[in-house]
């Protein structure tokens, strides 16, 4: 056999990468390159340098991963810290594609046989049309990510089946994420004022499984709404107020957030929901939160934040998990907030909350892995795995944050 793949590939790579492969890649040929004891990437397949040809940076690499034409068999994430610490040691930066890279490129396609055209995306990946932020695009980028199994999340997320932030008091070994979790509920519910004794009104933007109704309702008495626009969700928390007597305290509605109209209620929090309402609509969301709370009411609004070229979180975030999400500046949400009326009392950053939260889930879903693939196949699997080891870094690493934004309408 002829064992020439990953050479060839490395005298094309050193010179952009500027030395020495920073991995161990080894080639479905057999072949080899790199120095021993770095972190190995395999190529099982010349279909993933034909998926990073047609879609060059990390698209291409990511749907290559998710197919498992490319893998990274010990901890992805080492790999991936040891690749970002080398780009960052050594100053690199997006290589320009000169007509000699694009002449050695092409002709390295063709000696492999990759130079045919593009290969289907892999099923994992959304496919979401219509008008950008329109309702029923919208339900179809929320339903590709939320409805894609209540067992599966089951796998990766704490009893309260809560999707978002935790806050961690303590750094007992006994302490745990279901703990973080009960601990941001109640912090939550302190922060806009519910209390025991007053029967308030309580409204849940984009409520997810429930895990903040129900802790709502049942800790503080409060008469809650919530709303999503997944049914998979609203199915379980419907089955969990059943279980729990709390129909006479807990509405979930299948509901848009423009079209929730019957406040004004006595509080309001919308966790993690924000990001997902786009650049266009933000204002619109703000002042359906404005107007759905009392005056003198509170609403905590919990959101990432994150800066640079990508709003949606890259090509990967943006393709495999949630198509049309938009983030910026914590600056930036502050002032649009502060533009629908109201008054911020106060924004509590948690970035590092959130490196602990993944680590967590992406513990929980490692250990139950191989029930996952059972349950939804291993592309899905792998795509989540990809997910959650890039989100604990991006966070872990400040690129991107996570903040409550206590805000209040004026009396």
């Amino acid at each position: 056999m002829n064992r020439n793949v990953a050479p060839a590939i490395a005298r094309i790579l050193e010179p952009i990468v500027g030395g020495e492969l920073p991995v161990r890649l080894s080639a479905w040929d057999g072949s080899v390159a790199g120095p021993a004891g770095a972190p190995e990437v395999q190529l099982n397949s010349a279909n993933a340098l034909r998926r990073i040809l047609w879609s060059p940076g990390e698209l291409g690499a990511s749907q290559a991963y998710v197919t498992g034409e490319l893998d990274v068999p010990g901890s992805l994430e080492g790999a991936l810290t040891h690749l970002w610490t080398v780009v960052g040691n050594r100053g690199l930066s997006m290589p320009k594609l000169t007509p000699q890279l694009l002449l050695q490129l092409g002709k390295l396609a063709r000696d492999l046989g990759v130079l045919a055209g593009p290969l289907p995306a892999p099923r994992s990946q959304a496919k979401i049309t219509g008008k950008l932020h329109s309702l029923l695009r919208d339900r179809e980028a929320i339903s590709h990510h939320y409805d894609l199994s209540n067992d599966f999340y089951q796998l990766i997320l704490d009893r309260h089946m809560a999707y978002s932030c935790a806050y961690w008091r303590s750094e007992a070994p006994d302490y745990t994420l279901e703990d973080a979790q009960r601990d941001k509920l109640d912090l939550v519910c302190r922060k806009v004022g519910l209390d025991t004794m007053s029967n308030q009104r309580f409204l849940d933007v984009g409520c997810g499984w429930g895990s903040l109704s129900l802790y709502a309702a049942e800790h503080f008495g409060a008469k809650v709404t919530g709303v999503t626009i997944a049914k998979e969700q609203k199915a379980f928390i419907d089955r969990r107020i059943a279980e729990r007597g709390l129909e006479d305290r807990v509405e979930i509605r299948l509901q848009d957030y423009r079209d929730v109209a019957d406040g004004p209620y006595d509080a309001v929090a919308s966790l993690e929901m924000g990001e997902h309402v786009g650049e266009s609509n933000y204002g619109v969301y703000t002042s359906t939160l404005f107007r759905n709370v009392r005056p003198g009411g509170k609403v905590l609004i919990q959101q990432m934040s994150r800066s640079g070229r990508h709003p949606g979180g890259g090509p990967f975030i943006e393709s495999f998990i949630a198509p049309d999400m938009h983030m910026r500046p914590i600056g930036d949400t502050v002032n649009l907030i502060e533009g629908a009326g109201f008054e911020i009392r106060g924004v509590e950053a948690m970035r590092e909350h959130y490196v602990r939260t993944i680590a967590a889930w992406l513990d929980t879903f490692e250990s139950n892995w191989d029930e996952a693939v059972t349950m939804m196949g291993e592309e899905v699997a792998r795509v989540w795995r990809l997910y959650l080891v890039g989100g604990m870094m991006t966070f872990r690493d400040g690129r991107m944050g996570v903040d409550q934004i206590l805000a209040q309408r004026p009396e």
